[in-house]
């Protein structure tokens, strides 16, 4: 398994590098360095919790609430800091506590009471949406004004370049990438996370709480919205309620994207990370080159999505059609 996953790894990059290619020739732009680390701050919150809602898909779940989450954490950190008086890394401890706390909700109800993980995280995308609105209406600034004016020390996390050249939020990517990798493939931790989705009934009756390992991937996907939505709001200087709106189309697309099954038991932190990567440079480029208006970009999206599902889906029967074969011509022998 794990050489299938550098194959696929590899191709990855093969397709990174077709995307320079053809991005570069179309806009020569695309390839100026400036121009295009500067495009790190709109795809960087995507890349992060695509990691690990990758921990969610390998159990067999999915976690289409952590758009609404990044929104949440977001309009908690300007209420707090501004209309309740907290220091602003107060505020954000409140808004990663929030967010942790509806994971654990949502993780309970699947791990624990067995719903569905689409049905719960359906629900709360439509719930911590509604929570997230509910706090900017505490504010004294109208909520489609957002609240701004943060301290500077706070912009600096988005603002900081090491070497005056590499964004902080792409040192945050990669240590993310690094730890969630060691945490994956070196723990057992990791191996319980896979042994769930390959068979959480096995796993259980081998003394693994899969109760617990289900929530647990839950509560680091909703951090991990928290995380995006802090770097988010330092990025942008302005603190909303919708600002992942439009982030889980290209979430679930980058983890299914670099190798994860939508049925659980196998997947990639360093795939979706490579994945993340094209969906984030895909969705820069198209505007950029090609002049393609970003309210479209959820088109090519779902298309690629389609095709990777579809594709997988042939793949597998065919070959569970040879498995058959196979074993039916060595029983008749």
């Amino acid at each position: 398994m794990n050489s299938k996953f550098k194959r696929w790894e590899l191709f990855l990059l093969v397709i990174i590098a077709a995307e320079f290619v053809i991005f570069g020739m179309a806009n020569p732009k695309f390839l100026m360095p400036r121009i295009l680390l500067s495009s790190v701050n709109d795809i960087i919150s995507i890349c992060i919790i695509s990691l690990f809602v990758t921990l969610v898909m390998i159990t067999g779940g999915i976690d289409i609430q952590v758009g609404s989450l990044v929104g949440l954490a977001s309009i908690t950190i300007g209420v707090f800091w501004q209309d309740f008086g907290f220091n602003i890394w107060v505020a954000c401890l409140f808004a990663v506590a929030f967010s942790a706390i509806c994971g654990a909700i949502s993780g309970f109800f699947i791990g624990y009471v067995k719903v569905q993980a689409m049905i719960i995280t359906l629900g709360g995308s439509f719930l911590y949406s509604g929570v997230a609105l509910s706090i900017s209406n505490l504010s004294k600034t109208a909520s489609y004004k957002g609240i701004s004016g943060f301290p500077e020390s706070f912009l600096m996390l988005s603002k900081f370049r090491l070497f005056g050249v590499i964004p902080s939020q792409l040192i945050i990517f990669a240590f993310l990438t690094a730890i969630l990798y060691v945490l994956l493939e070196k723990t057992k931790f990791g191996r319980k996370v896979f042994l769930v989705g390959v068979n959480e009934n096995a796993a259980r009756l081998s003394g693994i709480n899969t109760n617990r390992i289900i929530l647990l991937t839950y509560v680091l996907s909703a951090v991990s919205a928290a995380i995006a939505g802090i770097i988010l709001t330092s990025y942008i200087g302005t603190s909303k309620s919708d600002i992942g709106a439009t982030f889980t189309l290209p979430i679930i697309t980058s983890v299914v994207l670099g190798g994860t099954l939508s049925s659980g038991g196998k997947g990639s932190v360093i795939g979706t990370a490579l994945a993340s990567v094209i969906i984030g440079l895909m969705r820069f480029g198209l505007p950029l080159c090609f002049k393609v208006n970003s309210q479209y970009l959820d088109i090519p999206l779902g298309l690629l999505l389609l095709v990777i599902i579809v594709g997988r889906s042939v793949f597998s029967n065919r070959t569970k059609f040879k498995l058959g074969n196979y074993l039916a011509r060595k029983a008749n022998n």
